[in-house]
């Protein structure tokens, strides 16, 4: 009874959401009169259509949580004695039930814009909730219509399939929801562009409302993107911590188009200028999470990451995608005409510099498009090709480089004119800084590579810049935002330096061992003490027992062979031991050889986890800025007609 339900919630709010769209349509039409009825009806509306799904999500979750097989979904993706974190978590890890998590998060999403925006004008408000309302619409076709989550499966077997051992890991529970809400917010953000196109309403007011879902969108995709890197780098028993697979790819392009939207959005926040950039990002942004929804779920790519179905989904998403995005981009073209220049702004500037930036970023999103799609585009012609770091890691470099020197010198200058003059001491200080950086891997580490060796350069000498915003200011008054900004780009500086270090710097041995024989990795003398069987909950495995010595500090390590039953699947676990300020000793249990001996895999990667470490800060940076941000609006409401260009609210 409780899928039924289920399927009823998703229903009634499918139907809403149609609603909802007629509603705003009629009432943008209407004007006063009958319009009015409408317009005030249109906010109920989206927050009934989000409690409703919700509930419905909800209902999905309990069936997994007591693994009722009669389900097709639960019994195809889950085991009674599967642990009830992974029944939790398993709800969302596959297609149907991820789906249906995307489409409760845009609806709930929806819900909260209409209980809590205030600061646009009535109408605007109507055609942005109308808008959220179209996109919503494709998403329920396409799971009643093609992704019941709630379809009944008779006979009903005597027990589940098991979730994908790859998947059982609490990484399950946390990564996938937070790239959802990044996807979701830059669907709230393109619904507001839109909104904003259709009442011609391009303006400060319109990019206050939208920025707080842009950086929401932002922190969650940077978290999500952090974390997912680290669940692969630990689980997969690889040993890297970027693939350029063409899934991992899929959340990178949303996150390039994200971060300028959000410089963008600033811009015409504070200042009034950037308004055809910023719709025109919005858009862009919310293409790149339906061109990542479309390579995750069309079945088109074989992937770890991947929802692997059948092509006709793959195909109902495409159309979805030219929809949406076709539709705006022909609704922008024909009122491009009406979106106003703009405050205007010098050369030297804090707006040039955020301009260059955001152009640099659409070159990196561009090189990581043509190589993630390359590859499909050669198969479909019957050709296989694979694109991967000898492609990304030198193509990207090339926009990568002046991008950061970009983001060292915007901050130190200020808003729509200045002089490179004022700020030439902080310019040397973070010059010196490279420079001191270069001199030492010289002399310590010619062997570095070019590649990681300007990564290093270029970390040294952001770091020091990111923190001139707080030079010769009374820190106890300075804005939370401004804060946020100078931990992002310091949290970018730490992780280029973890990236550069591990590029560097890795050593890797790969041995075959007796129990007991020890071997040398990096300055750590490894031995194998044994190896022993261990049960877990729903797995089998073979533990290493392994020591570690380097100097007077002895640790063990436990690498693991795990087997699973449902279903049957090998996978590694591997074992860290992490130094904070020196490094990462990573290691991996392989089979056992005719022999007798046990193949061991070992690495010792210096800072890598400063990689993880930076992306936490740029998450942490971003959390601060929209606490920031809310604060200012609690304190200072700006009225909705026109909207003010109170510097104090940008």
């Amino acid at each position: 009874m409780i899928a039924e339900i289920g399927l009823a919630f998703l229903w009634l709010a499918g139907a809403l959401a149609i609603g909802q769209l007629f509603m705003g349509v009629l009432a943008l039409r209407n004007g006063d009169g009958q319009g009015a009825a409408y317009a005030s009806a249109i906010r109920p509306t989206a927050i009934l259509q989000g409690l409703l799904v919700s509930l419905s999500f909800i209902c999905l979750i309990w069936l997994f949580m007591v693994t009722d097989l009669s389900v097709k979904l639960v019994a195809t993706h889950s085991h009674s004695l599967k642990p009830m974190l992974y029944k939790f978590a398993g709800s969302w890890g596959n297609h149907e039930g991820s789906m249906l998590l995307w489409v409760s998060i845009m609806a709930a999403s929806g819900a909260l814009v209409a209980l809590l925006e205030k600061r646009i004008s009535e109408r605007m408000m109507i055609a942005t909730l109308a808008g959220q309302a179209f996109v919503s619409i494709g998403f329920y076709a396409f799971i009643l219509l093609s992704s019941n989550p709630f379809e009944r499966l008779s006979p009903v077997p005597l027990e589940g399939n098991g979730l994908n051992p790859l998947l059982q890991d609490p990484g399950l529970s946390f990564h996938p929801p937070t790239l959802y809400f990044g996807y979701v917010g830059l669907s709230i953000a393109f619904s507001f562009a839109v909104g904003a196109l259709i009442t011609r309403e391009v303006g400060p007011a319109f990019a206050r409302a939208m920025r707080p879902w842009v950086l929401g969108a932002w922190i969650f995709l940077t978290l999500g993107i952090t974390a997912g890197s680290y669940w692969a780098y630990y689980e997969l028993g690889w040993g890297g911590w970027w693939f350029w697979d063409p899934v991992e790819n899929a959340s990178l392009m949303p996150w390039l188009a994200a971060t300028a939207l959000l410089h963008s959005v600033t811009v015409l926040a504070s200042r009034g200028a950037l308004k055809a950039w910023t719709v025109m990002l919005a858009v862009v942004a919310f293409s790149m999470s339906m061109v990542g929804t479309f390579l995750v779920r069309s079945g088109i790519l074989t992937s770890v990451h991947a929802f692997a179905v059948d092509p006709e989904r793959g195909t109902f998403i495409l159309i979805l995608l030219a929809v949406y995005i076709g539709g705006a981009m022909a609704l922008f073209g024909l009122r491009a005409n009406t979106v106003t220049e703009g405050a205007k702004f010098q050369i030297v500037s804090r707006e040039t510099a955020l301009v260059a930036n955001n152009v640099l970023l659409m070159a990196l999103l561009a090189i990581v498009l043509m190589g993630t799609l390359y590859p499909l585009v050669t198969e479909a012609m019957g050709e296989q090709v694979s694109v991967g770091p000898p492609y990304f890691n030198p193509v990207s470099a090339i926009f990568f480089v002046p991008m950061l020197i970009v983001m060292a010198v915007g901050p130190m200058l200020r808003w729509r004119k200045d002089s490179l003059q004022r700020v030439t001491t902080a310019m040397a200080i973070s010059a010196m800084t490279a420079a001191l950086a270069l001199l030492a891997l010289v002399i310590f580490a010619p062997d570095a590579g070019l590649l990681p060796s300007i990564g290093l350069i270029l970390a040294a000498g952001l770091a020091i810049a990111s923190l001139y915003p707080l030079w010769k200011r009374n820190l106890r008054r300075t804005p939370l935002p401004t804060y946020g900004m100078v931990l992002a780009h310091l949290g970018v500086a730490v992780s280029l330096a973890g990236m550069a270090t591990e590029s560097a710097f890795t050593t890797e041995r790969l041995v075959a061992s007796q129990v007991g024989e020890s071997h040398e990795v990096a300055g750590w003398t490894v031995t194998l003490e044994g190896i022993e069987p261990v049960a877990g909950p729903n797995w089998t495995a073979l533990a290493a027992r392994v020591s570690a010595k380097s100097g007077d500090k002895v640790v063990m390590l436990e690498p693991q062979s795990r087997n699973f039953v449902k279903p049957f699947t090998n996978t590694s676990e591997a074992a860290l031991h992490t130094q904070w300020f020196g490094g990462q000793l990573y290691a991996v249990l392989g089979e056992q050889a005719a022999d007798g001996r046990w193949q061991l895999r070992l690495w010792w990667k210096p800072f890598v986890h400063f990689i993880w470490l930076g992306g936490l800060l740029i998450g942490f940076g971003g959390l601060l800025s929209l606490i920031g941000r809310l604060v200012q609006v609690r304190r200072r409401p700006v009225k909705a007609e026109h909207g003010s260009a109170d510097p104090a609210m940008a």
